[in-house]
């Protein structure tokens, strides 16, 4: 008998270990009463008396369901996202919430929607890290009541109807096409400010218009299939007149 009943408590003792990995934590119920989180490692856990739950306590990534929402100047779009969190209290993760996987899931979607609802579209698209940094704000602080930590979110895409594309693409046309006339006007204020410092400088120097001019002719006297009529300053013709003389 004394053999029977050694044997009956080594199987109720084998029976009863467990074994909790490094990157989980036992929640460990007596009686139906929470007792304590059981640490990484072999624990016993009585059977009939004992019931535990595992929780993974590592960070994981949750995709939001594509979520459809009116913006704030009533355009409407489709946007999803993906969501980080972990557990920090496995204890409040089991006795506040029934499955916190899919509270935080839904909870990310009606945030989702409320914040994108109360922001424009340009506000949407040219401010998505701020955006995506409230809607973790807003996440997180409702989740420390469960024992999980939101640590990112980010917004993976937006998607627009086409009519709101076409419209984009025509603003973003014009706008290009204002820099192109700005840019233009630019290079032409430039060019006339150049121009009128080298007439200037022309002016104020003497021979400085007739070397410009004779250099003109030069460069033209290379190609012999144009006839190119010259208007020159009367002192221009006496000079070059002089020259040929001098020649002779």
């Amino acid at each position: 008998m004394l053999v029977v009943l050694i044997i009956i408590i080594a199987i109720i003792i084998l029976s009863s270990v467990r074994q909790i990995n490094e990157y989980e934590r036992g929640i460990l119920f007596t009686f139906g009463k929470f007792s304590k989180v059981l640490m990484p490692g072999w624990r016993i856990v009585l059977p009939v008396v004992q019931f535990y739950k595992k929780v993974d306590i590592r960070t994981k990534a949750v995709d939001v369901p594509e979520q459809e929402t009116i913006t704030r100047d009533n355009v409407s779009i489709r946007i999803n996202a993906v969501i980080y969190y972990k557990v920090f209290d496995a204890g409040k993760s089991v006795l506040e919430v029934e499955n916190f996987y899919y509270a935080v899931s839904q909870l990310a979607q009606t945030t989702m929607r409320n914040i994108v609802g109360s922001v424009t579209l340009d506000q949407l698209l040219s401010d998505r890290e701020k955006i995506s940094a409230e809607i973790c704000t807003v996440i997180d602080k409702a989740t420390d009541a469960w024992g999980i930590k939101v640590e990112n979110v980010e917004l993976k895409d937006v998607s627009l109807p086409e009519e709101m594309k076409r419209v984009i693409a025509k603003a973003a046309e014009a706008e290009r096409e204002k820099a192109s006339v700005i840019t233009k006007a630019q290079g032409e204020v430039e060019a006339a400010q150049n121009l009128a410092n080298a007439a200037n400088i022309m002016g104020s120097t003497p021979g400085a218009l007739h070397l410009r001019t004779l250099a003109t002719l030069n460069d033209l006297s290379s190609d012999q299939s144009n006839t190119v009529i010259f208007a020159l300053p009367v002192e221009v013709l006496r000079a070059l007149e002089g020259l040929g003389k001098n020649k002779e």
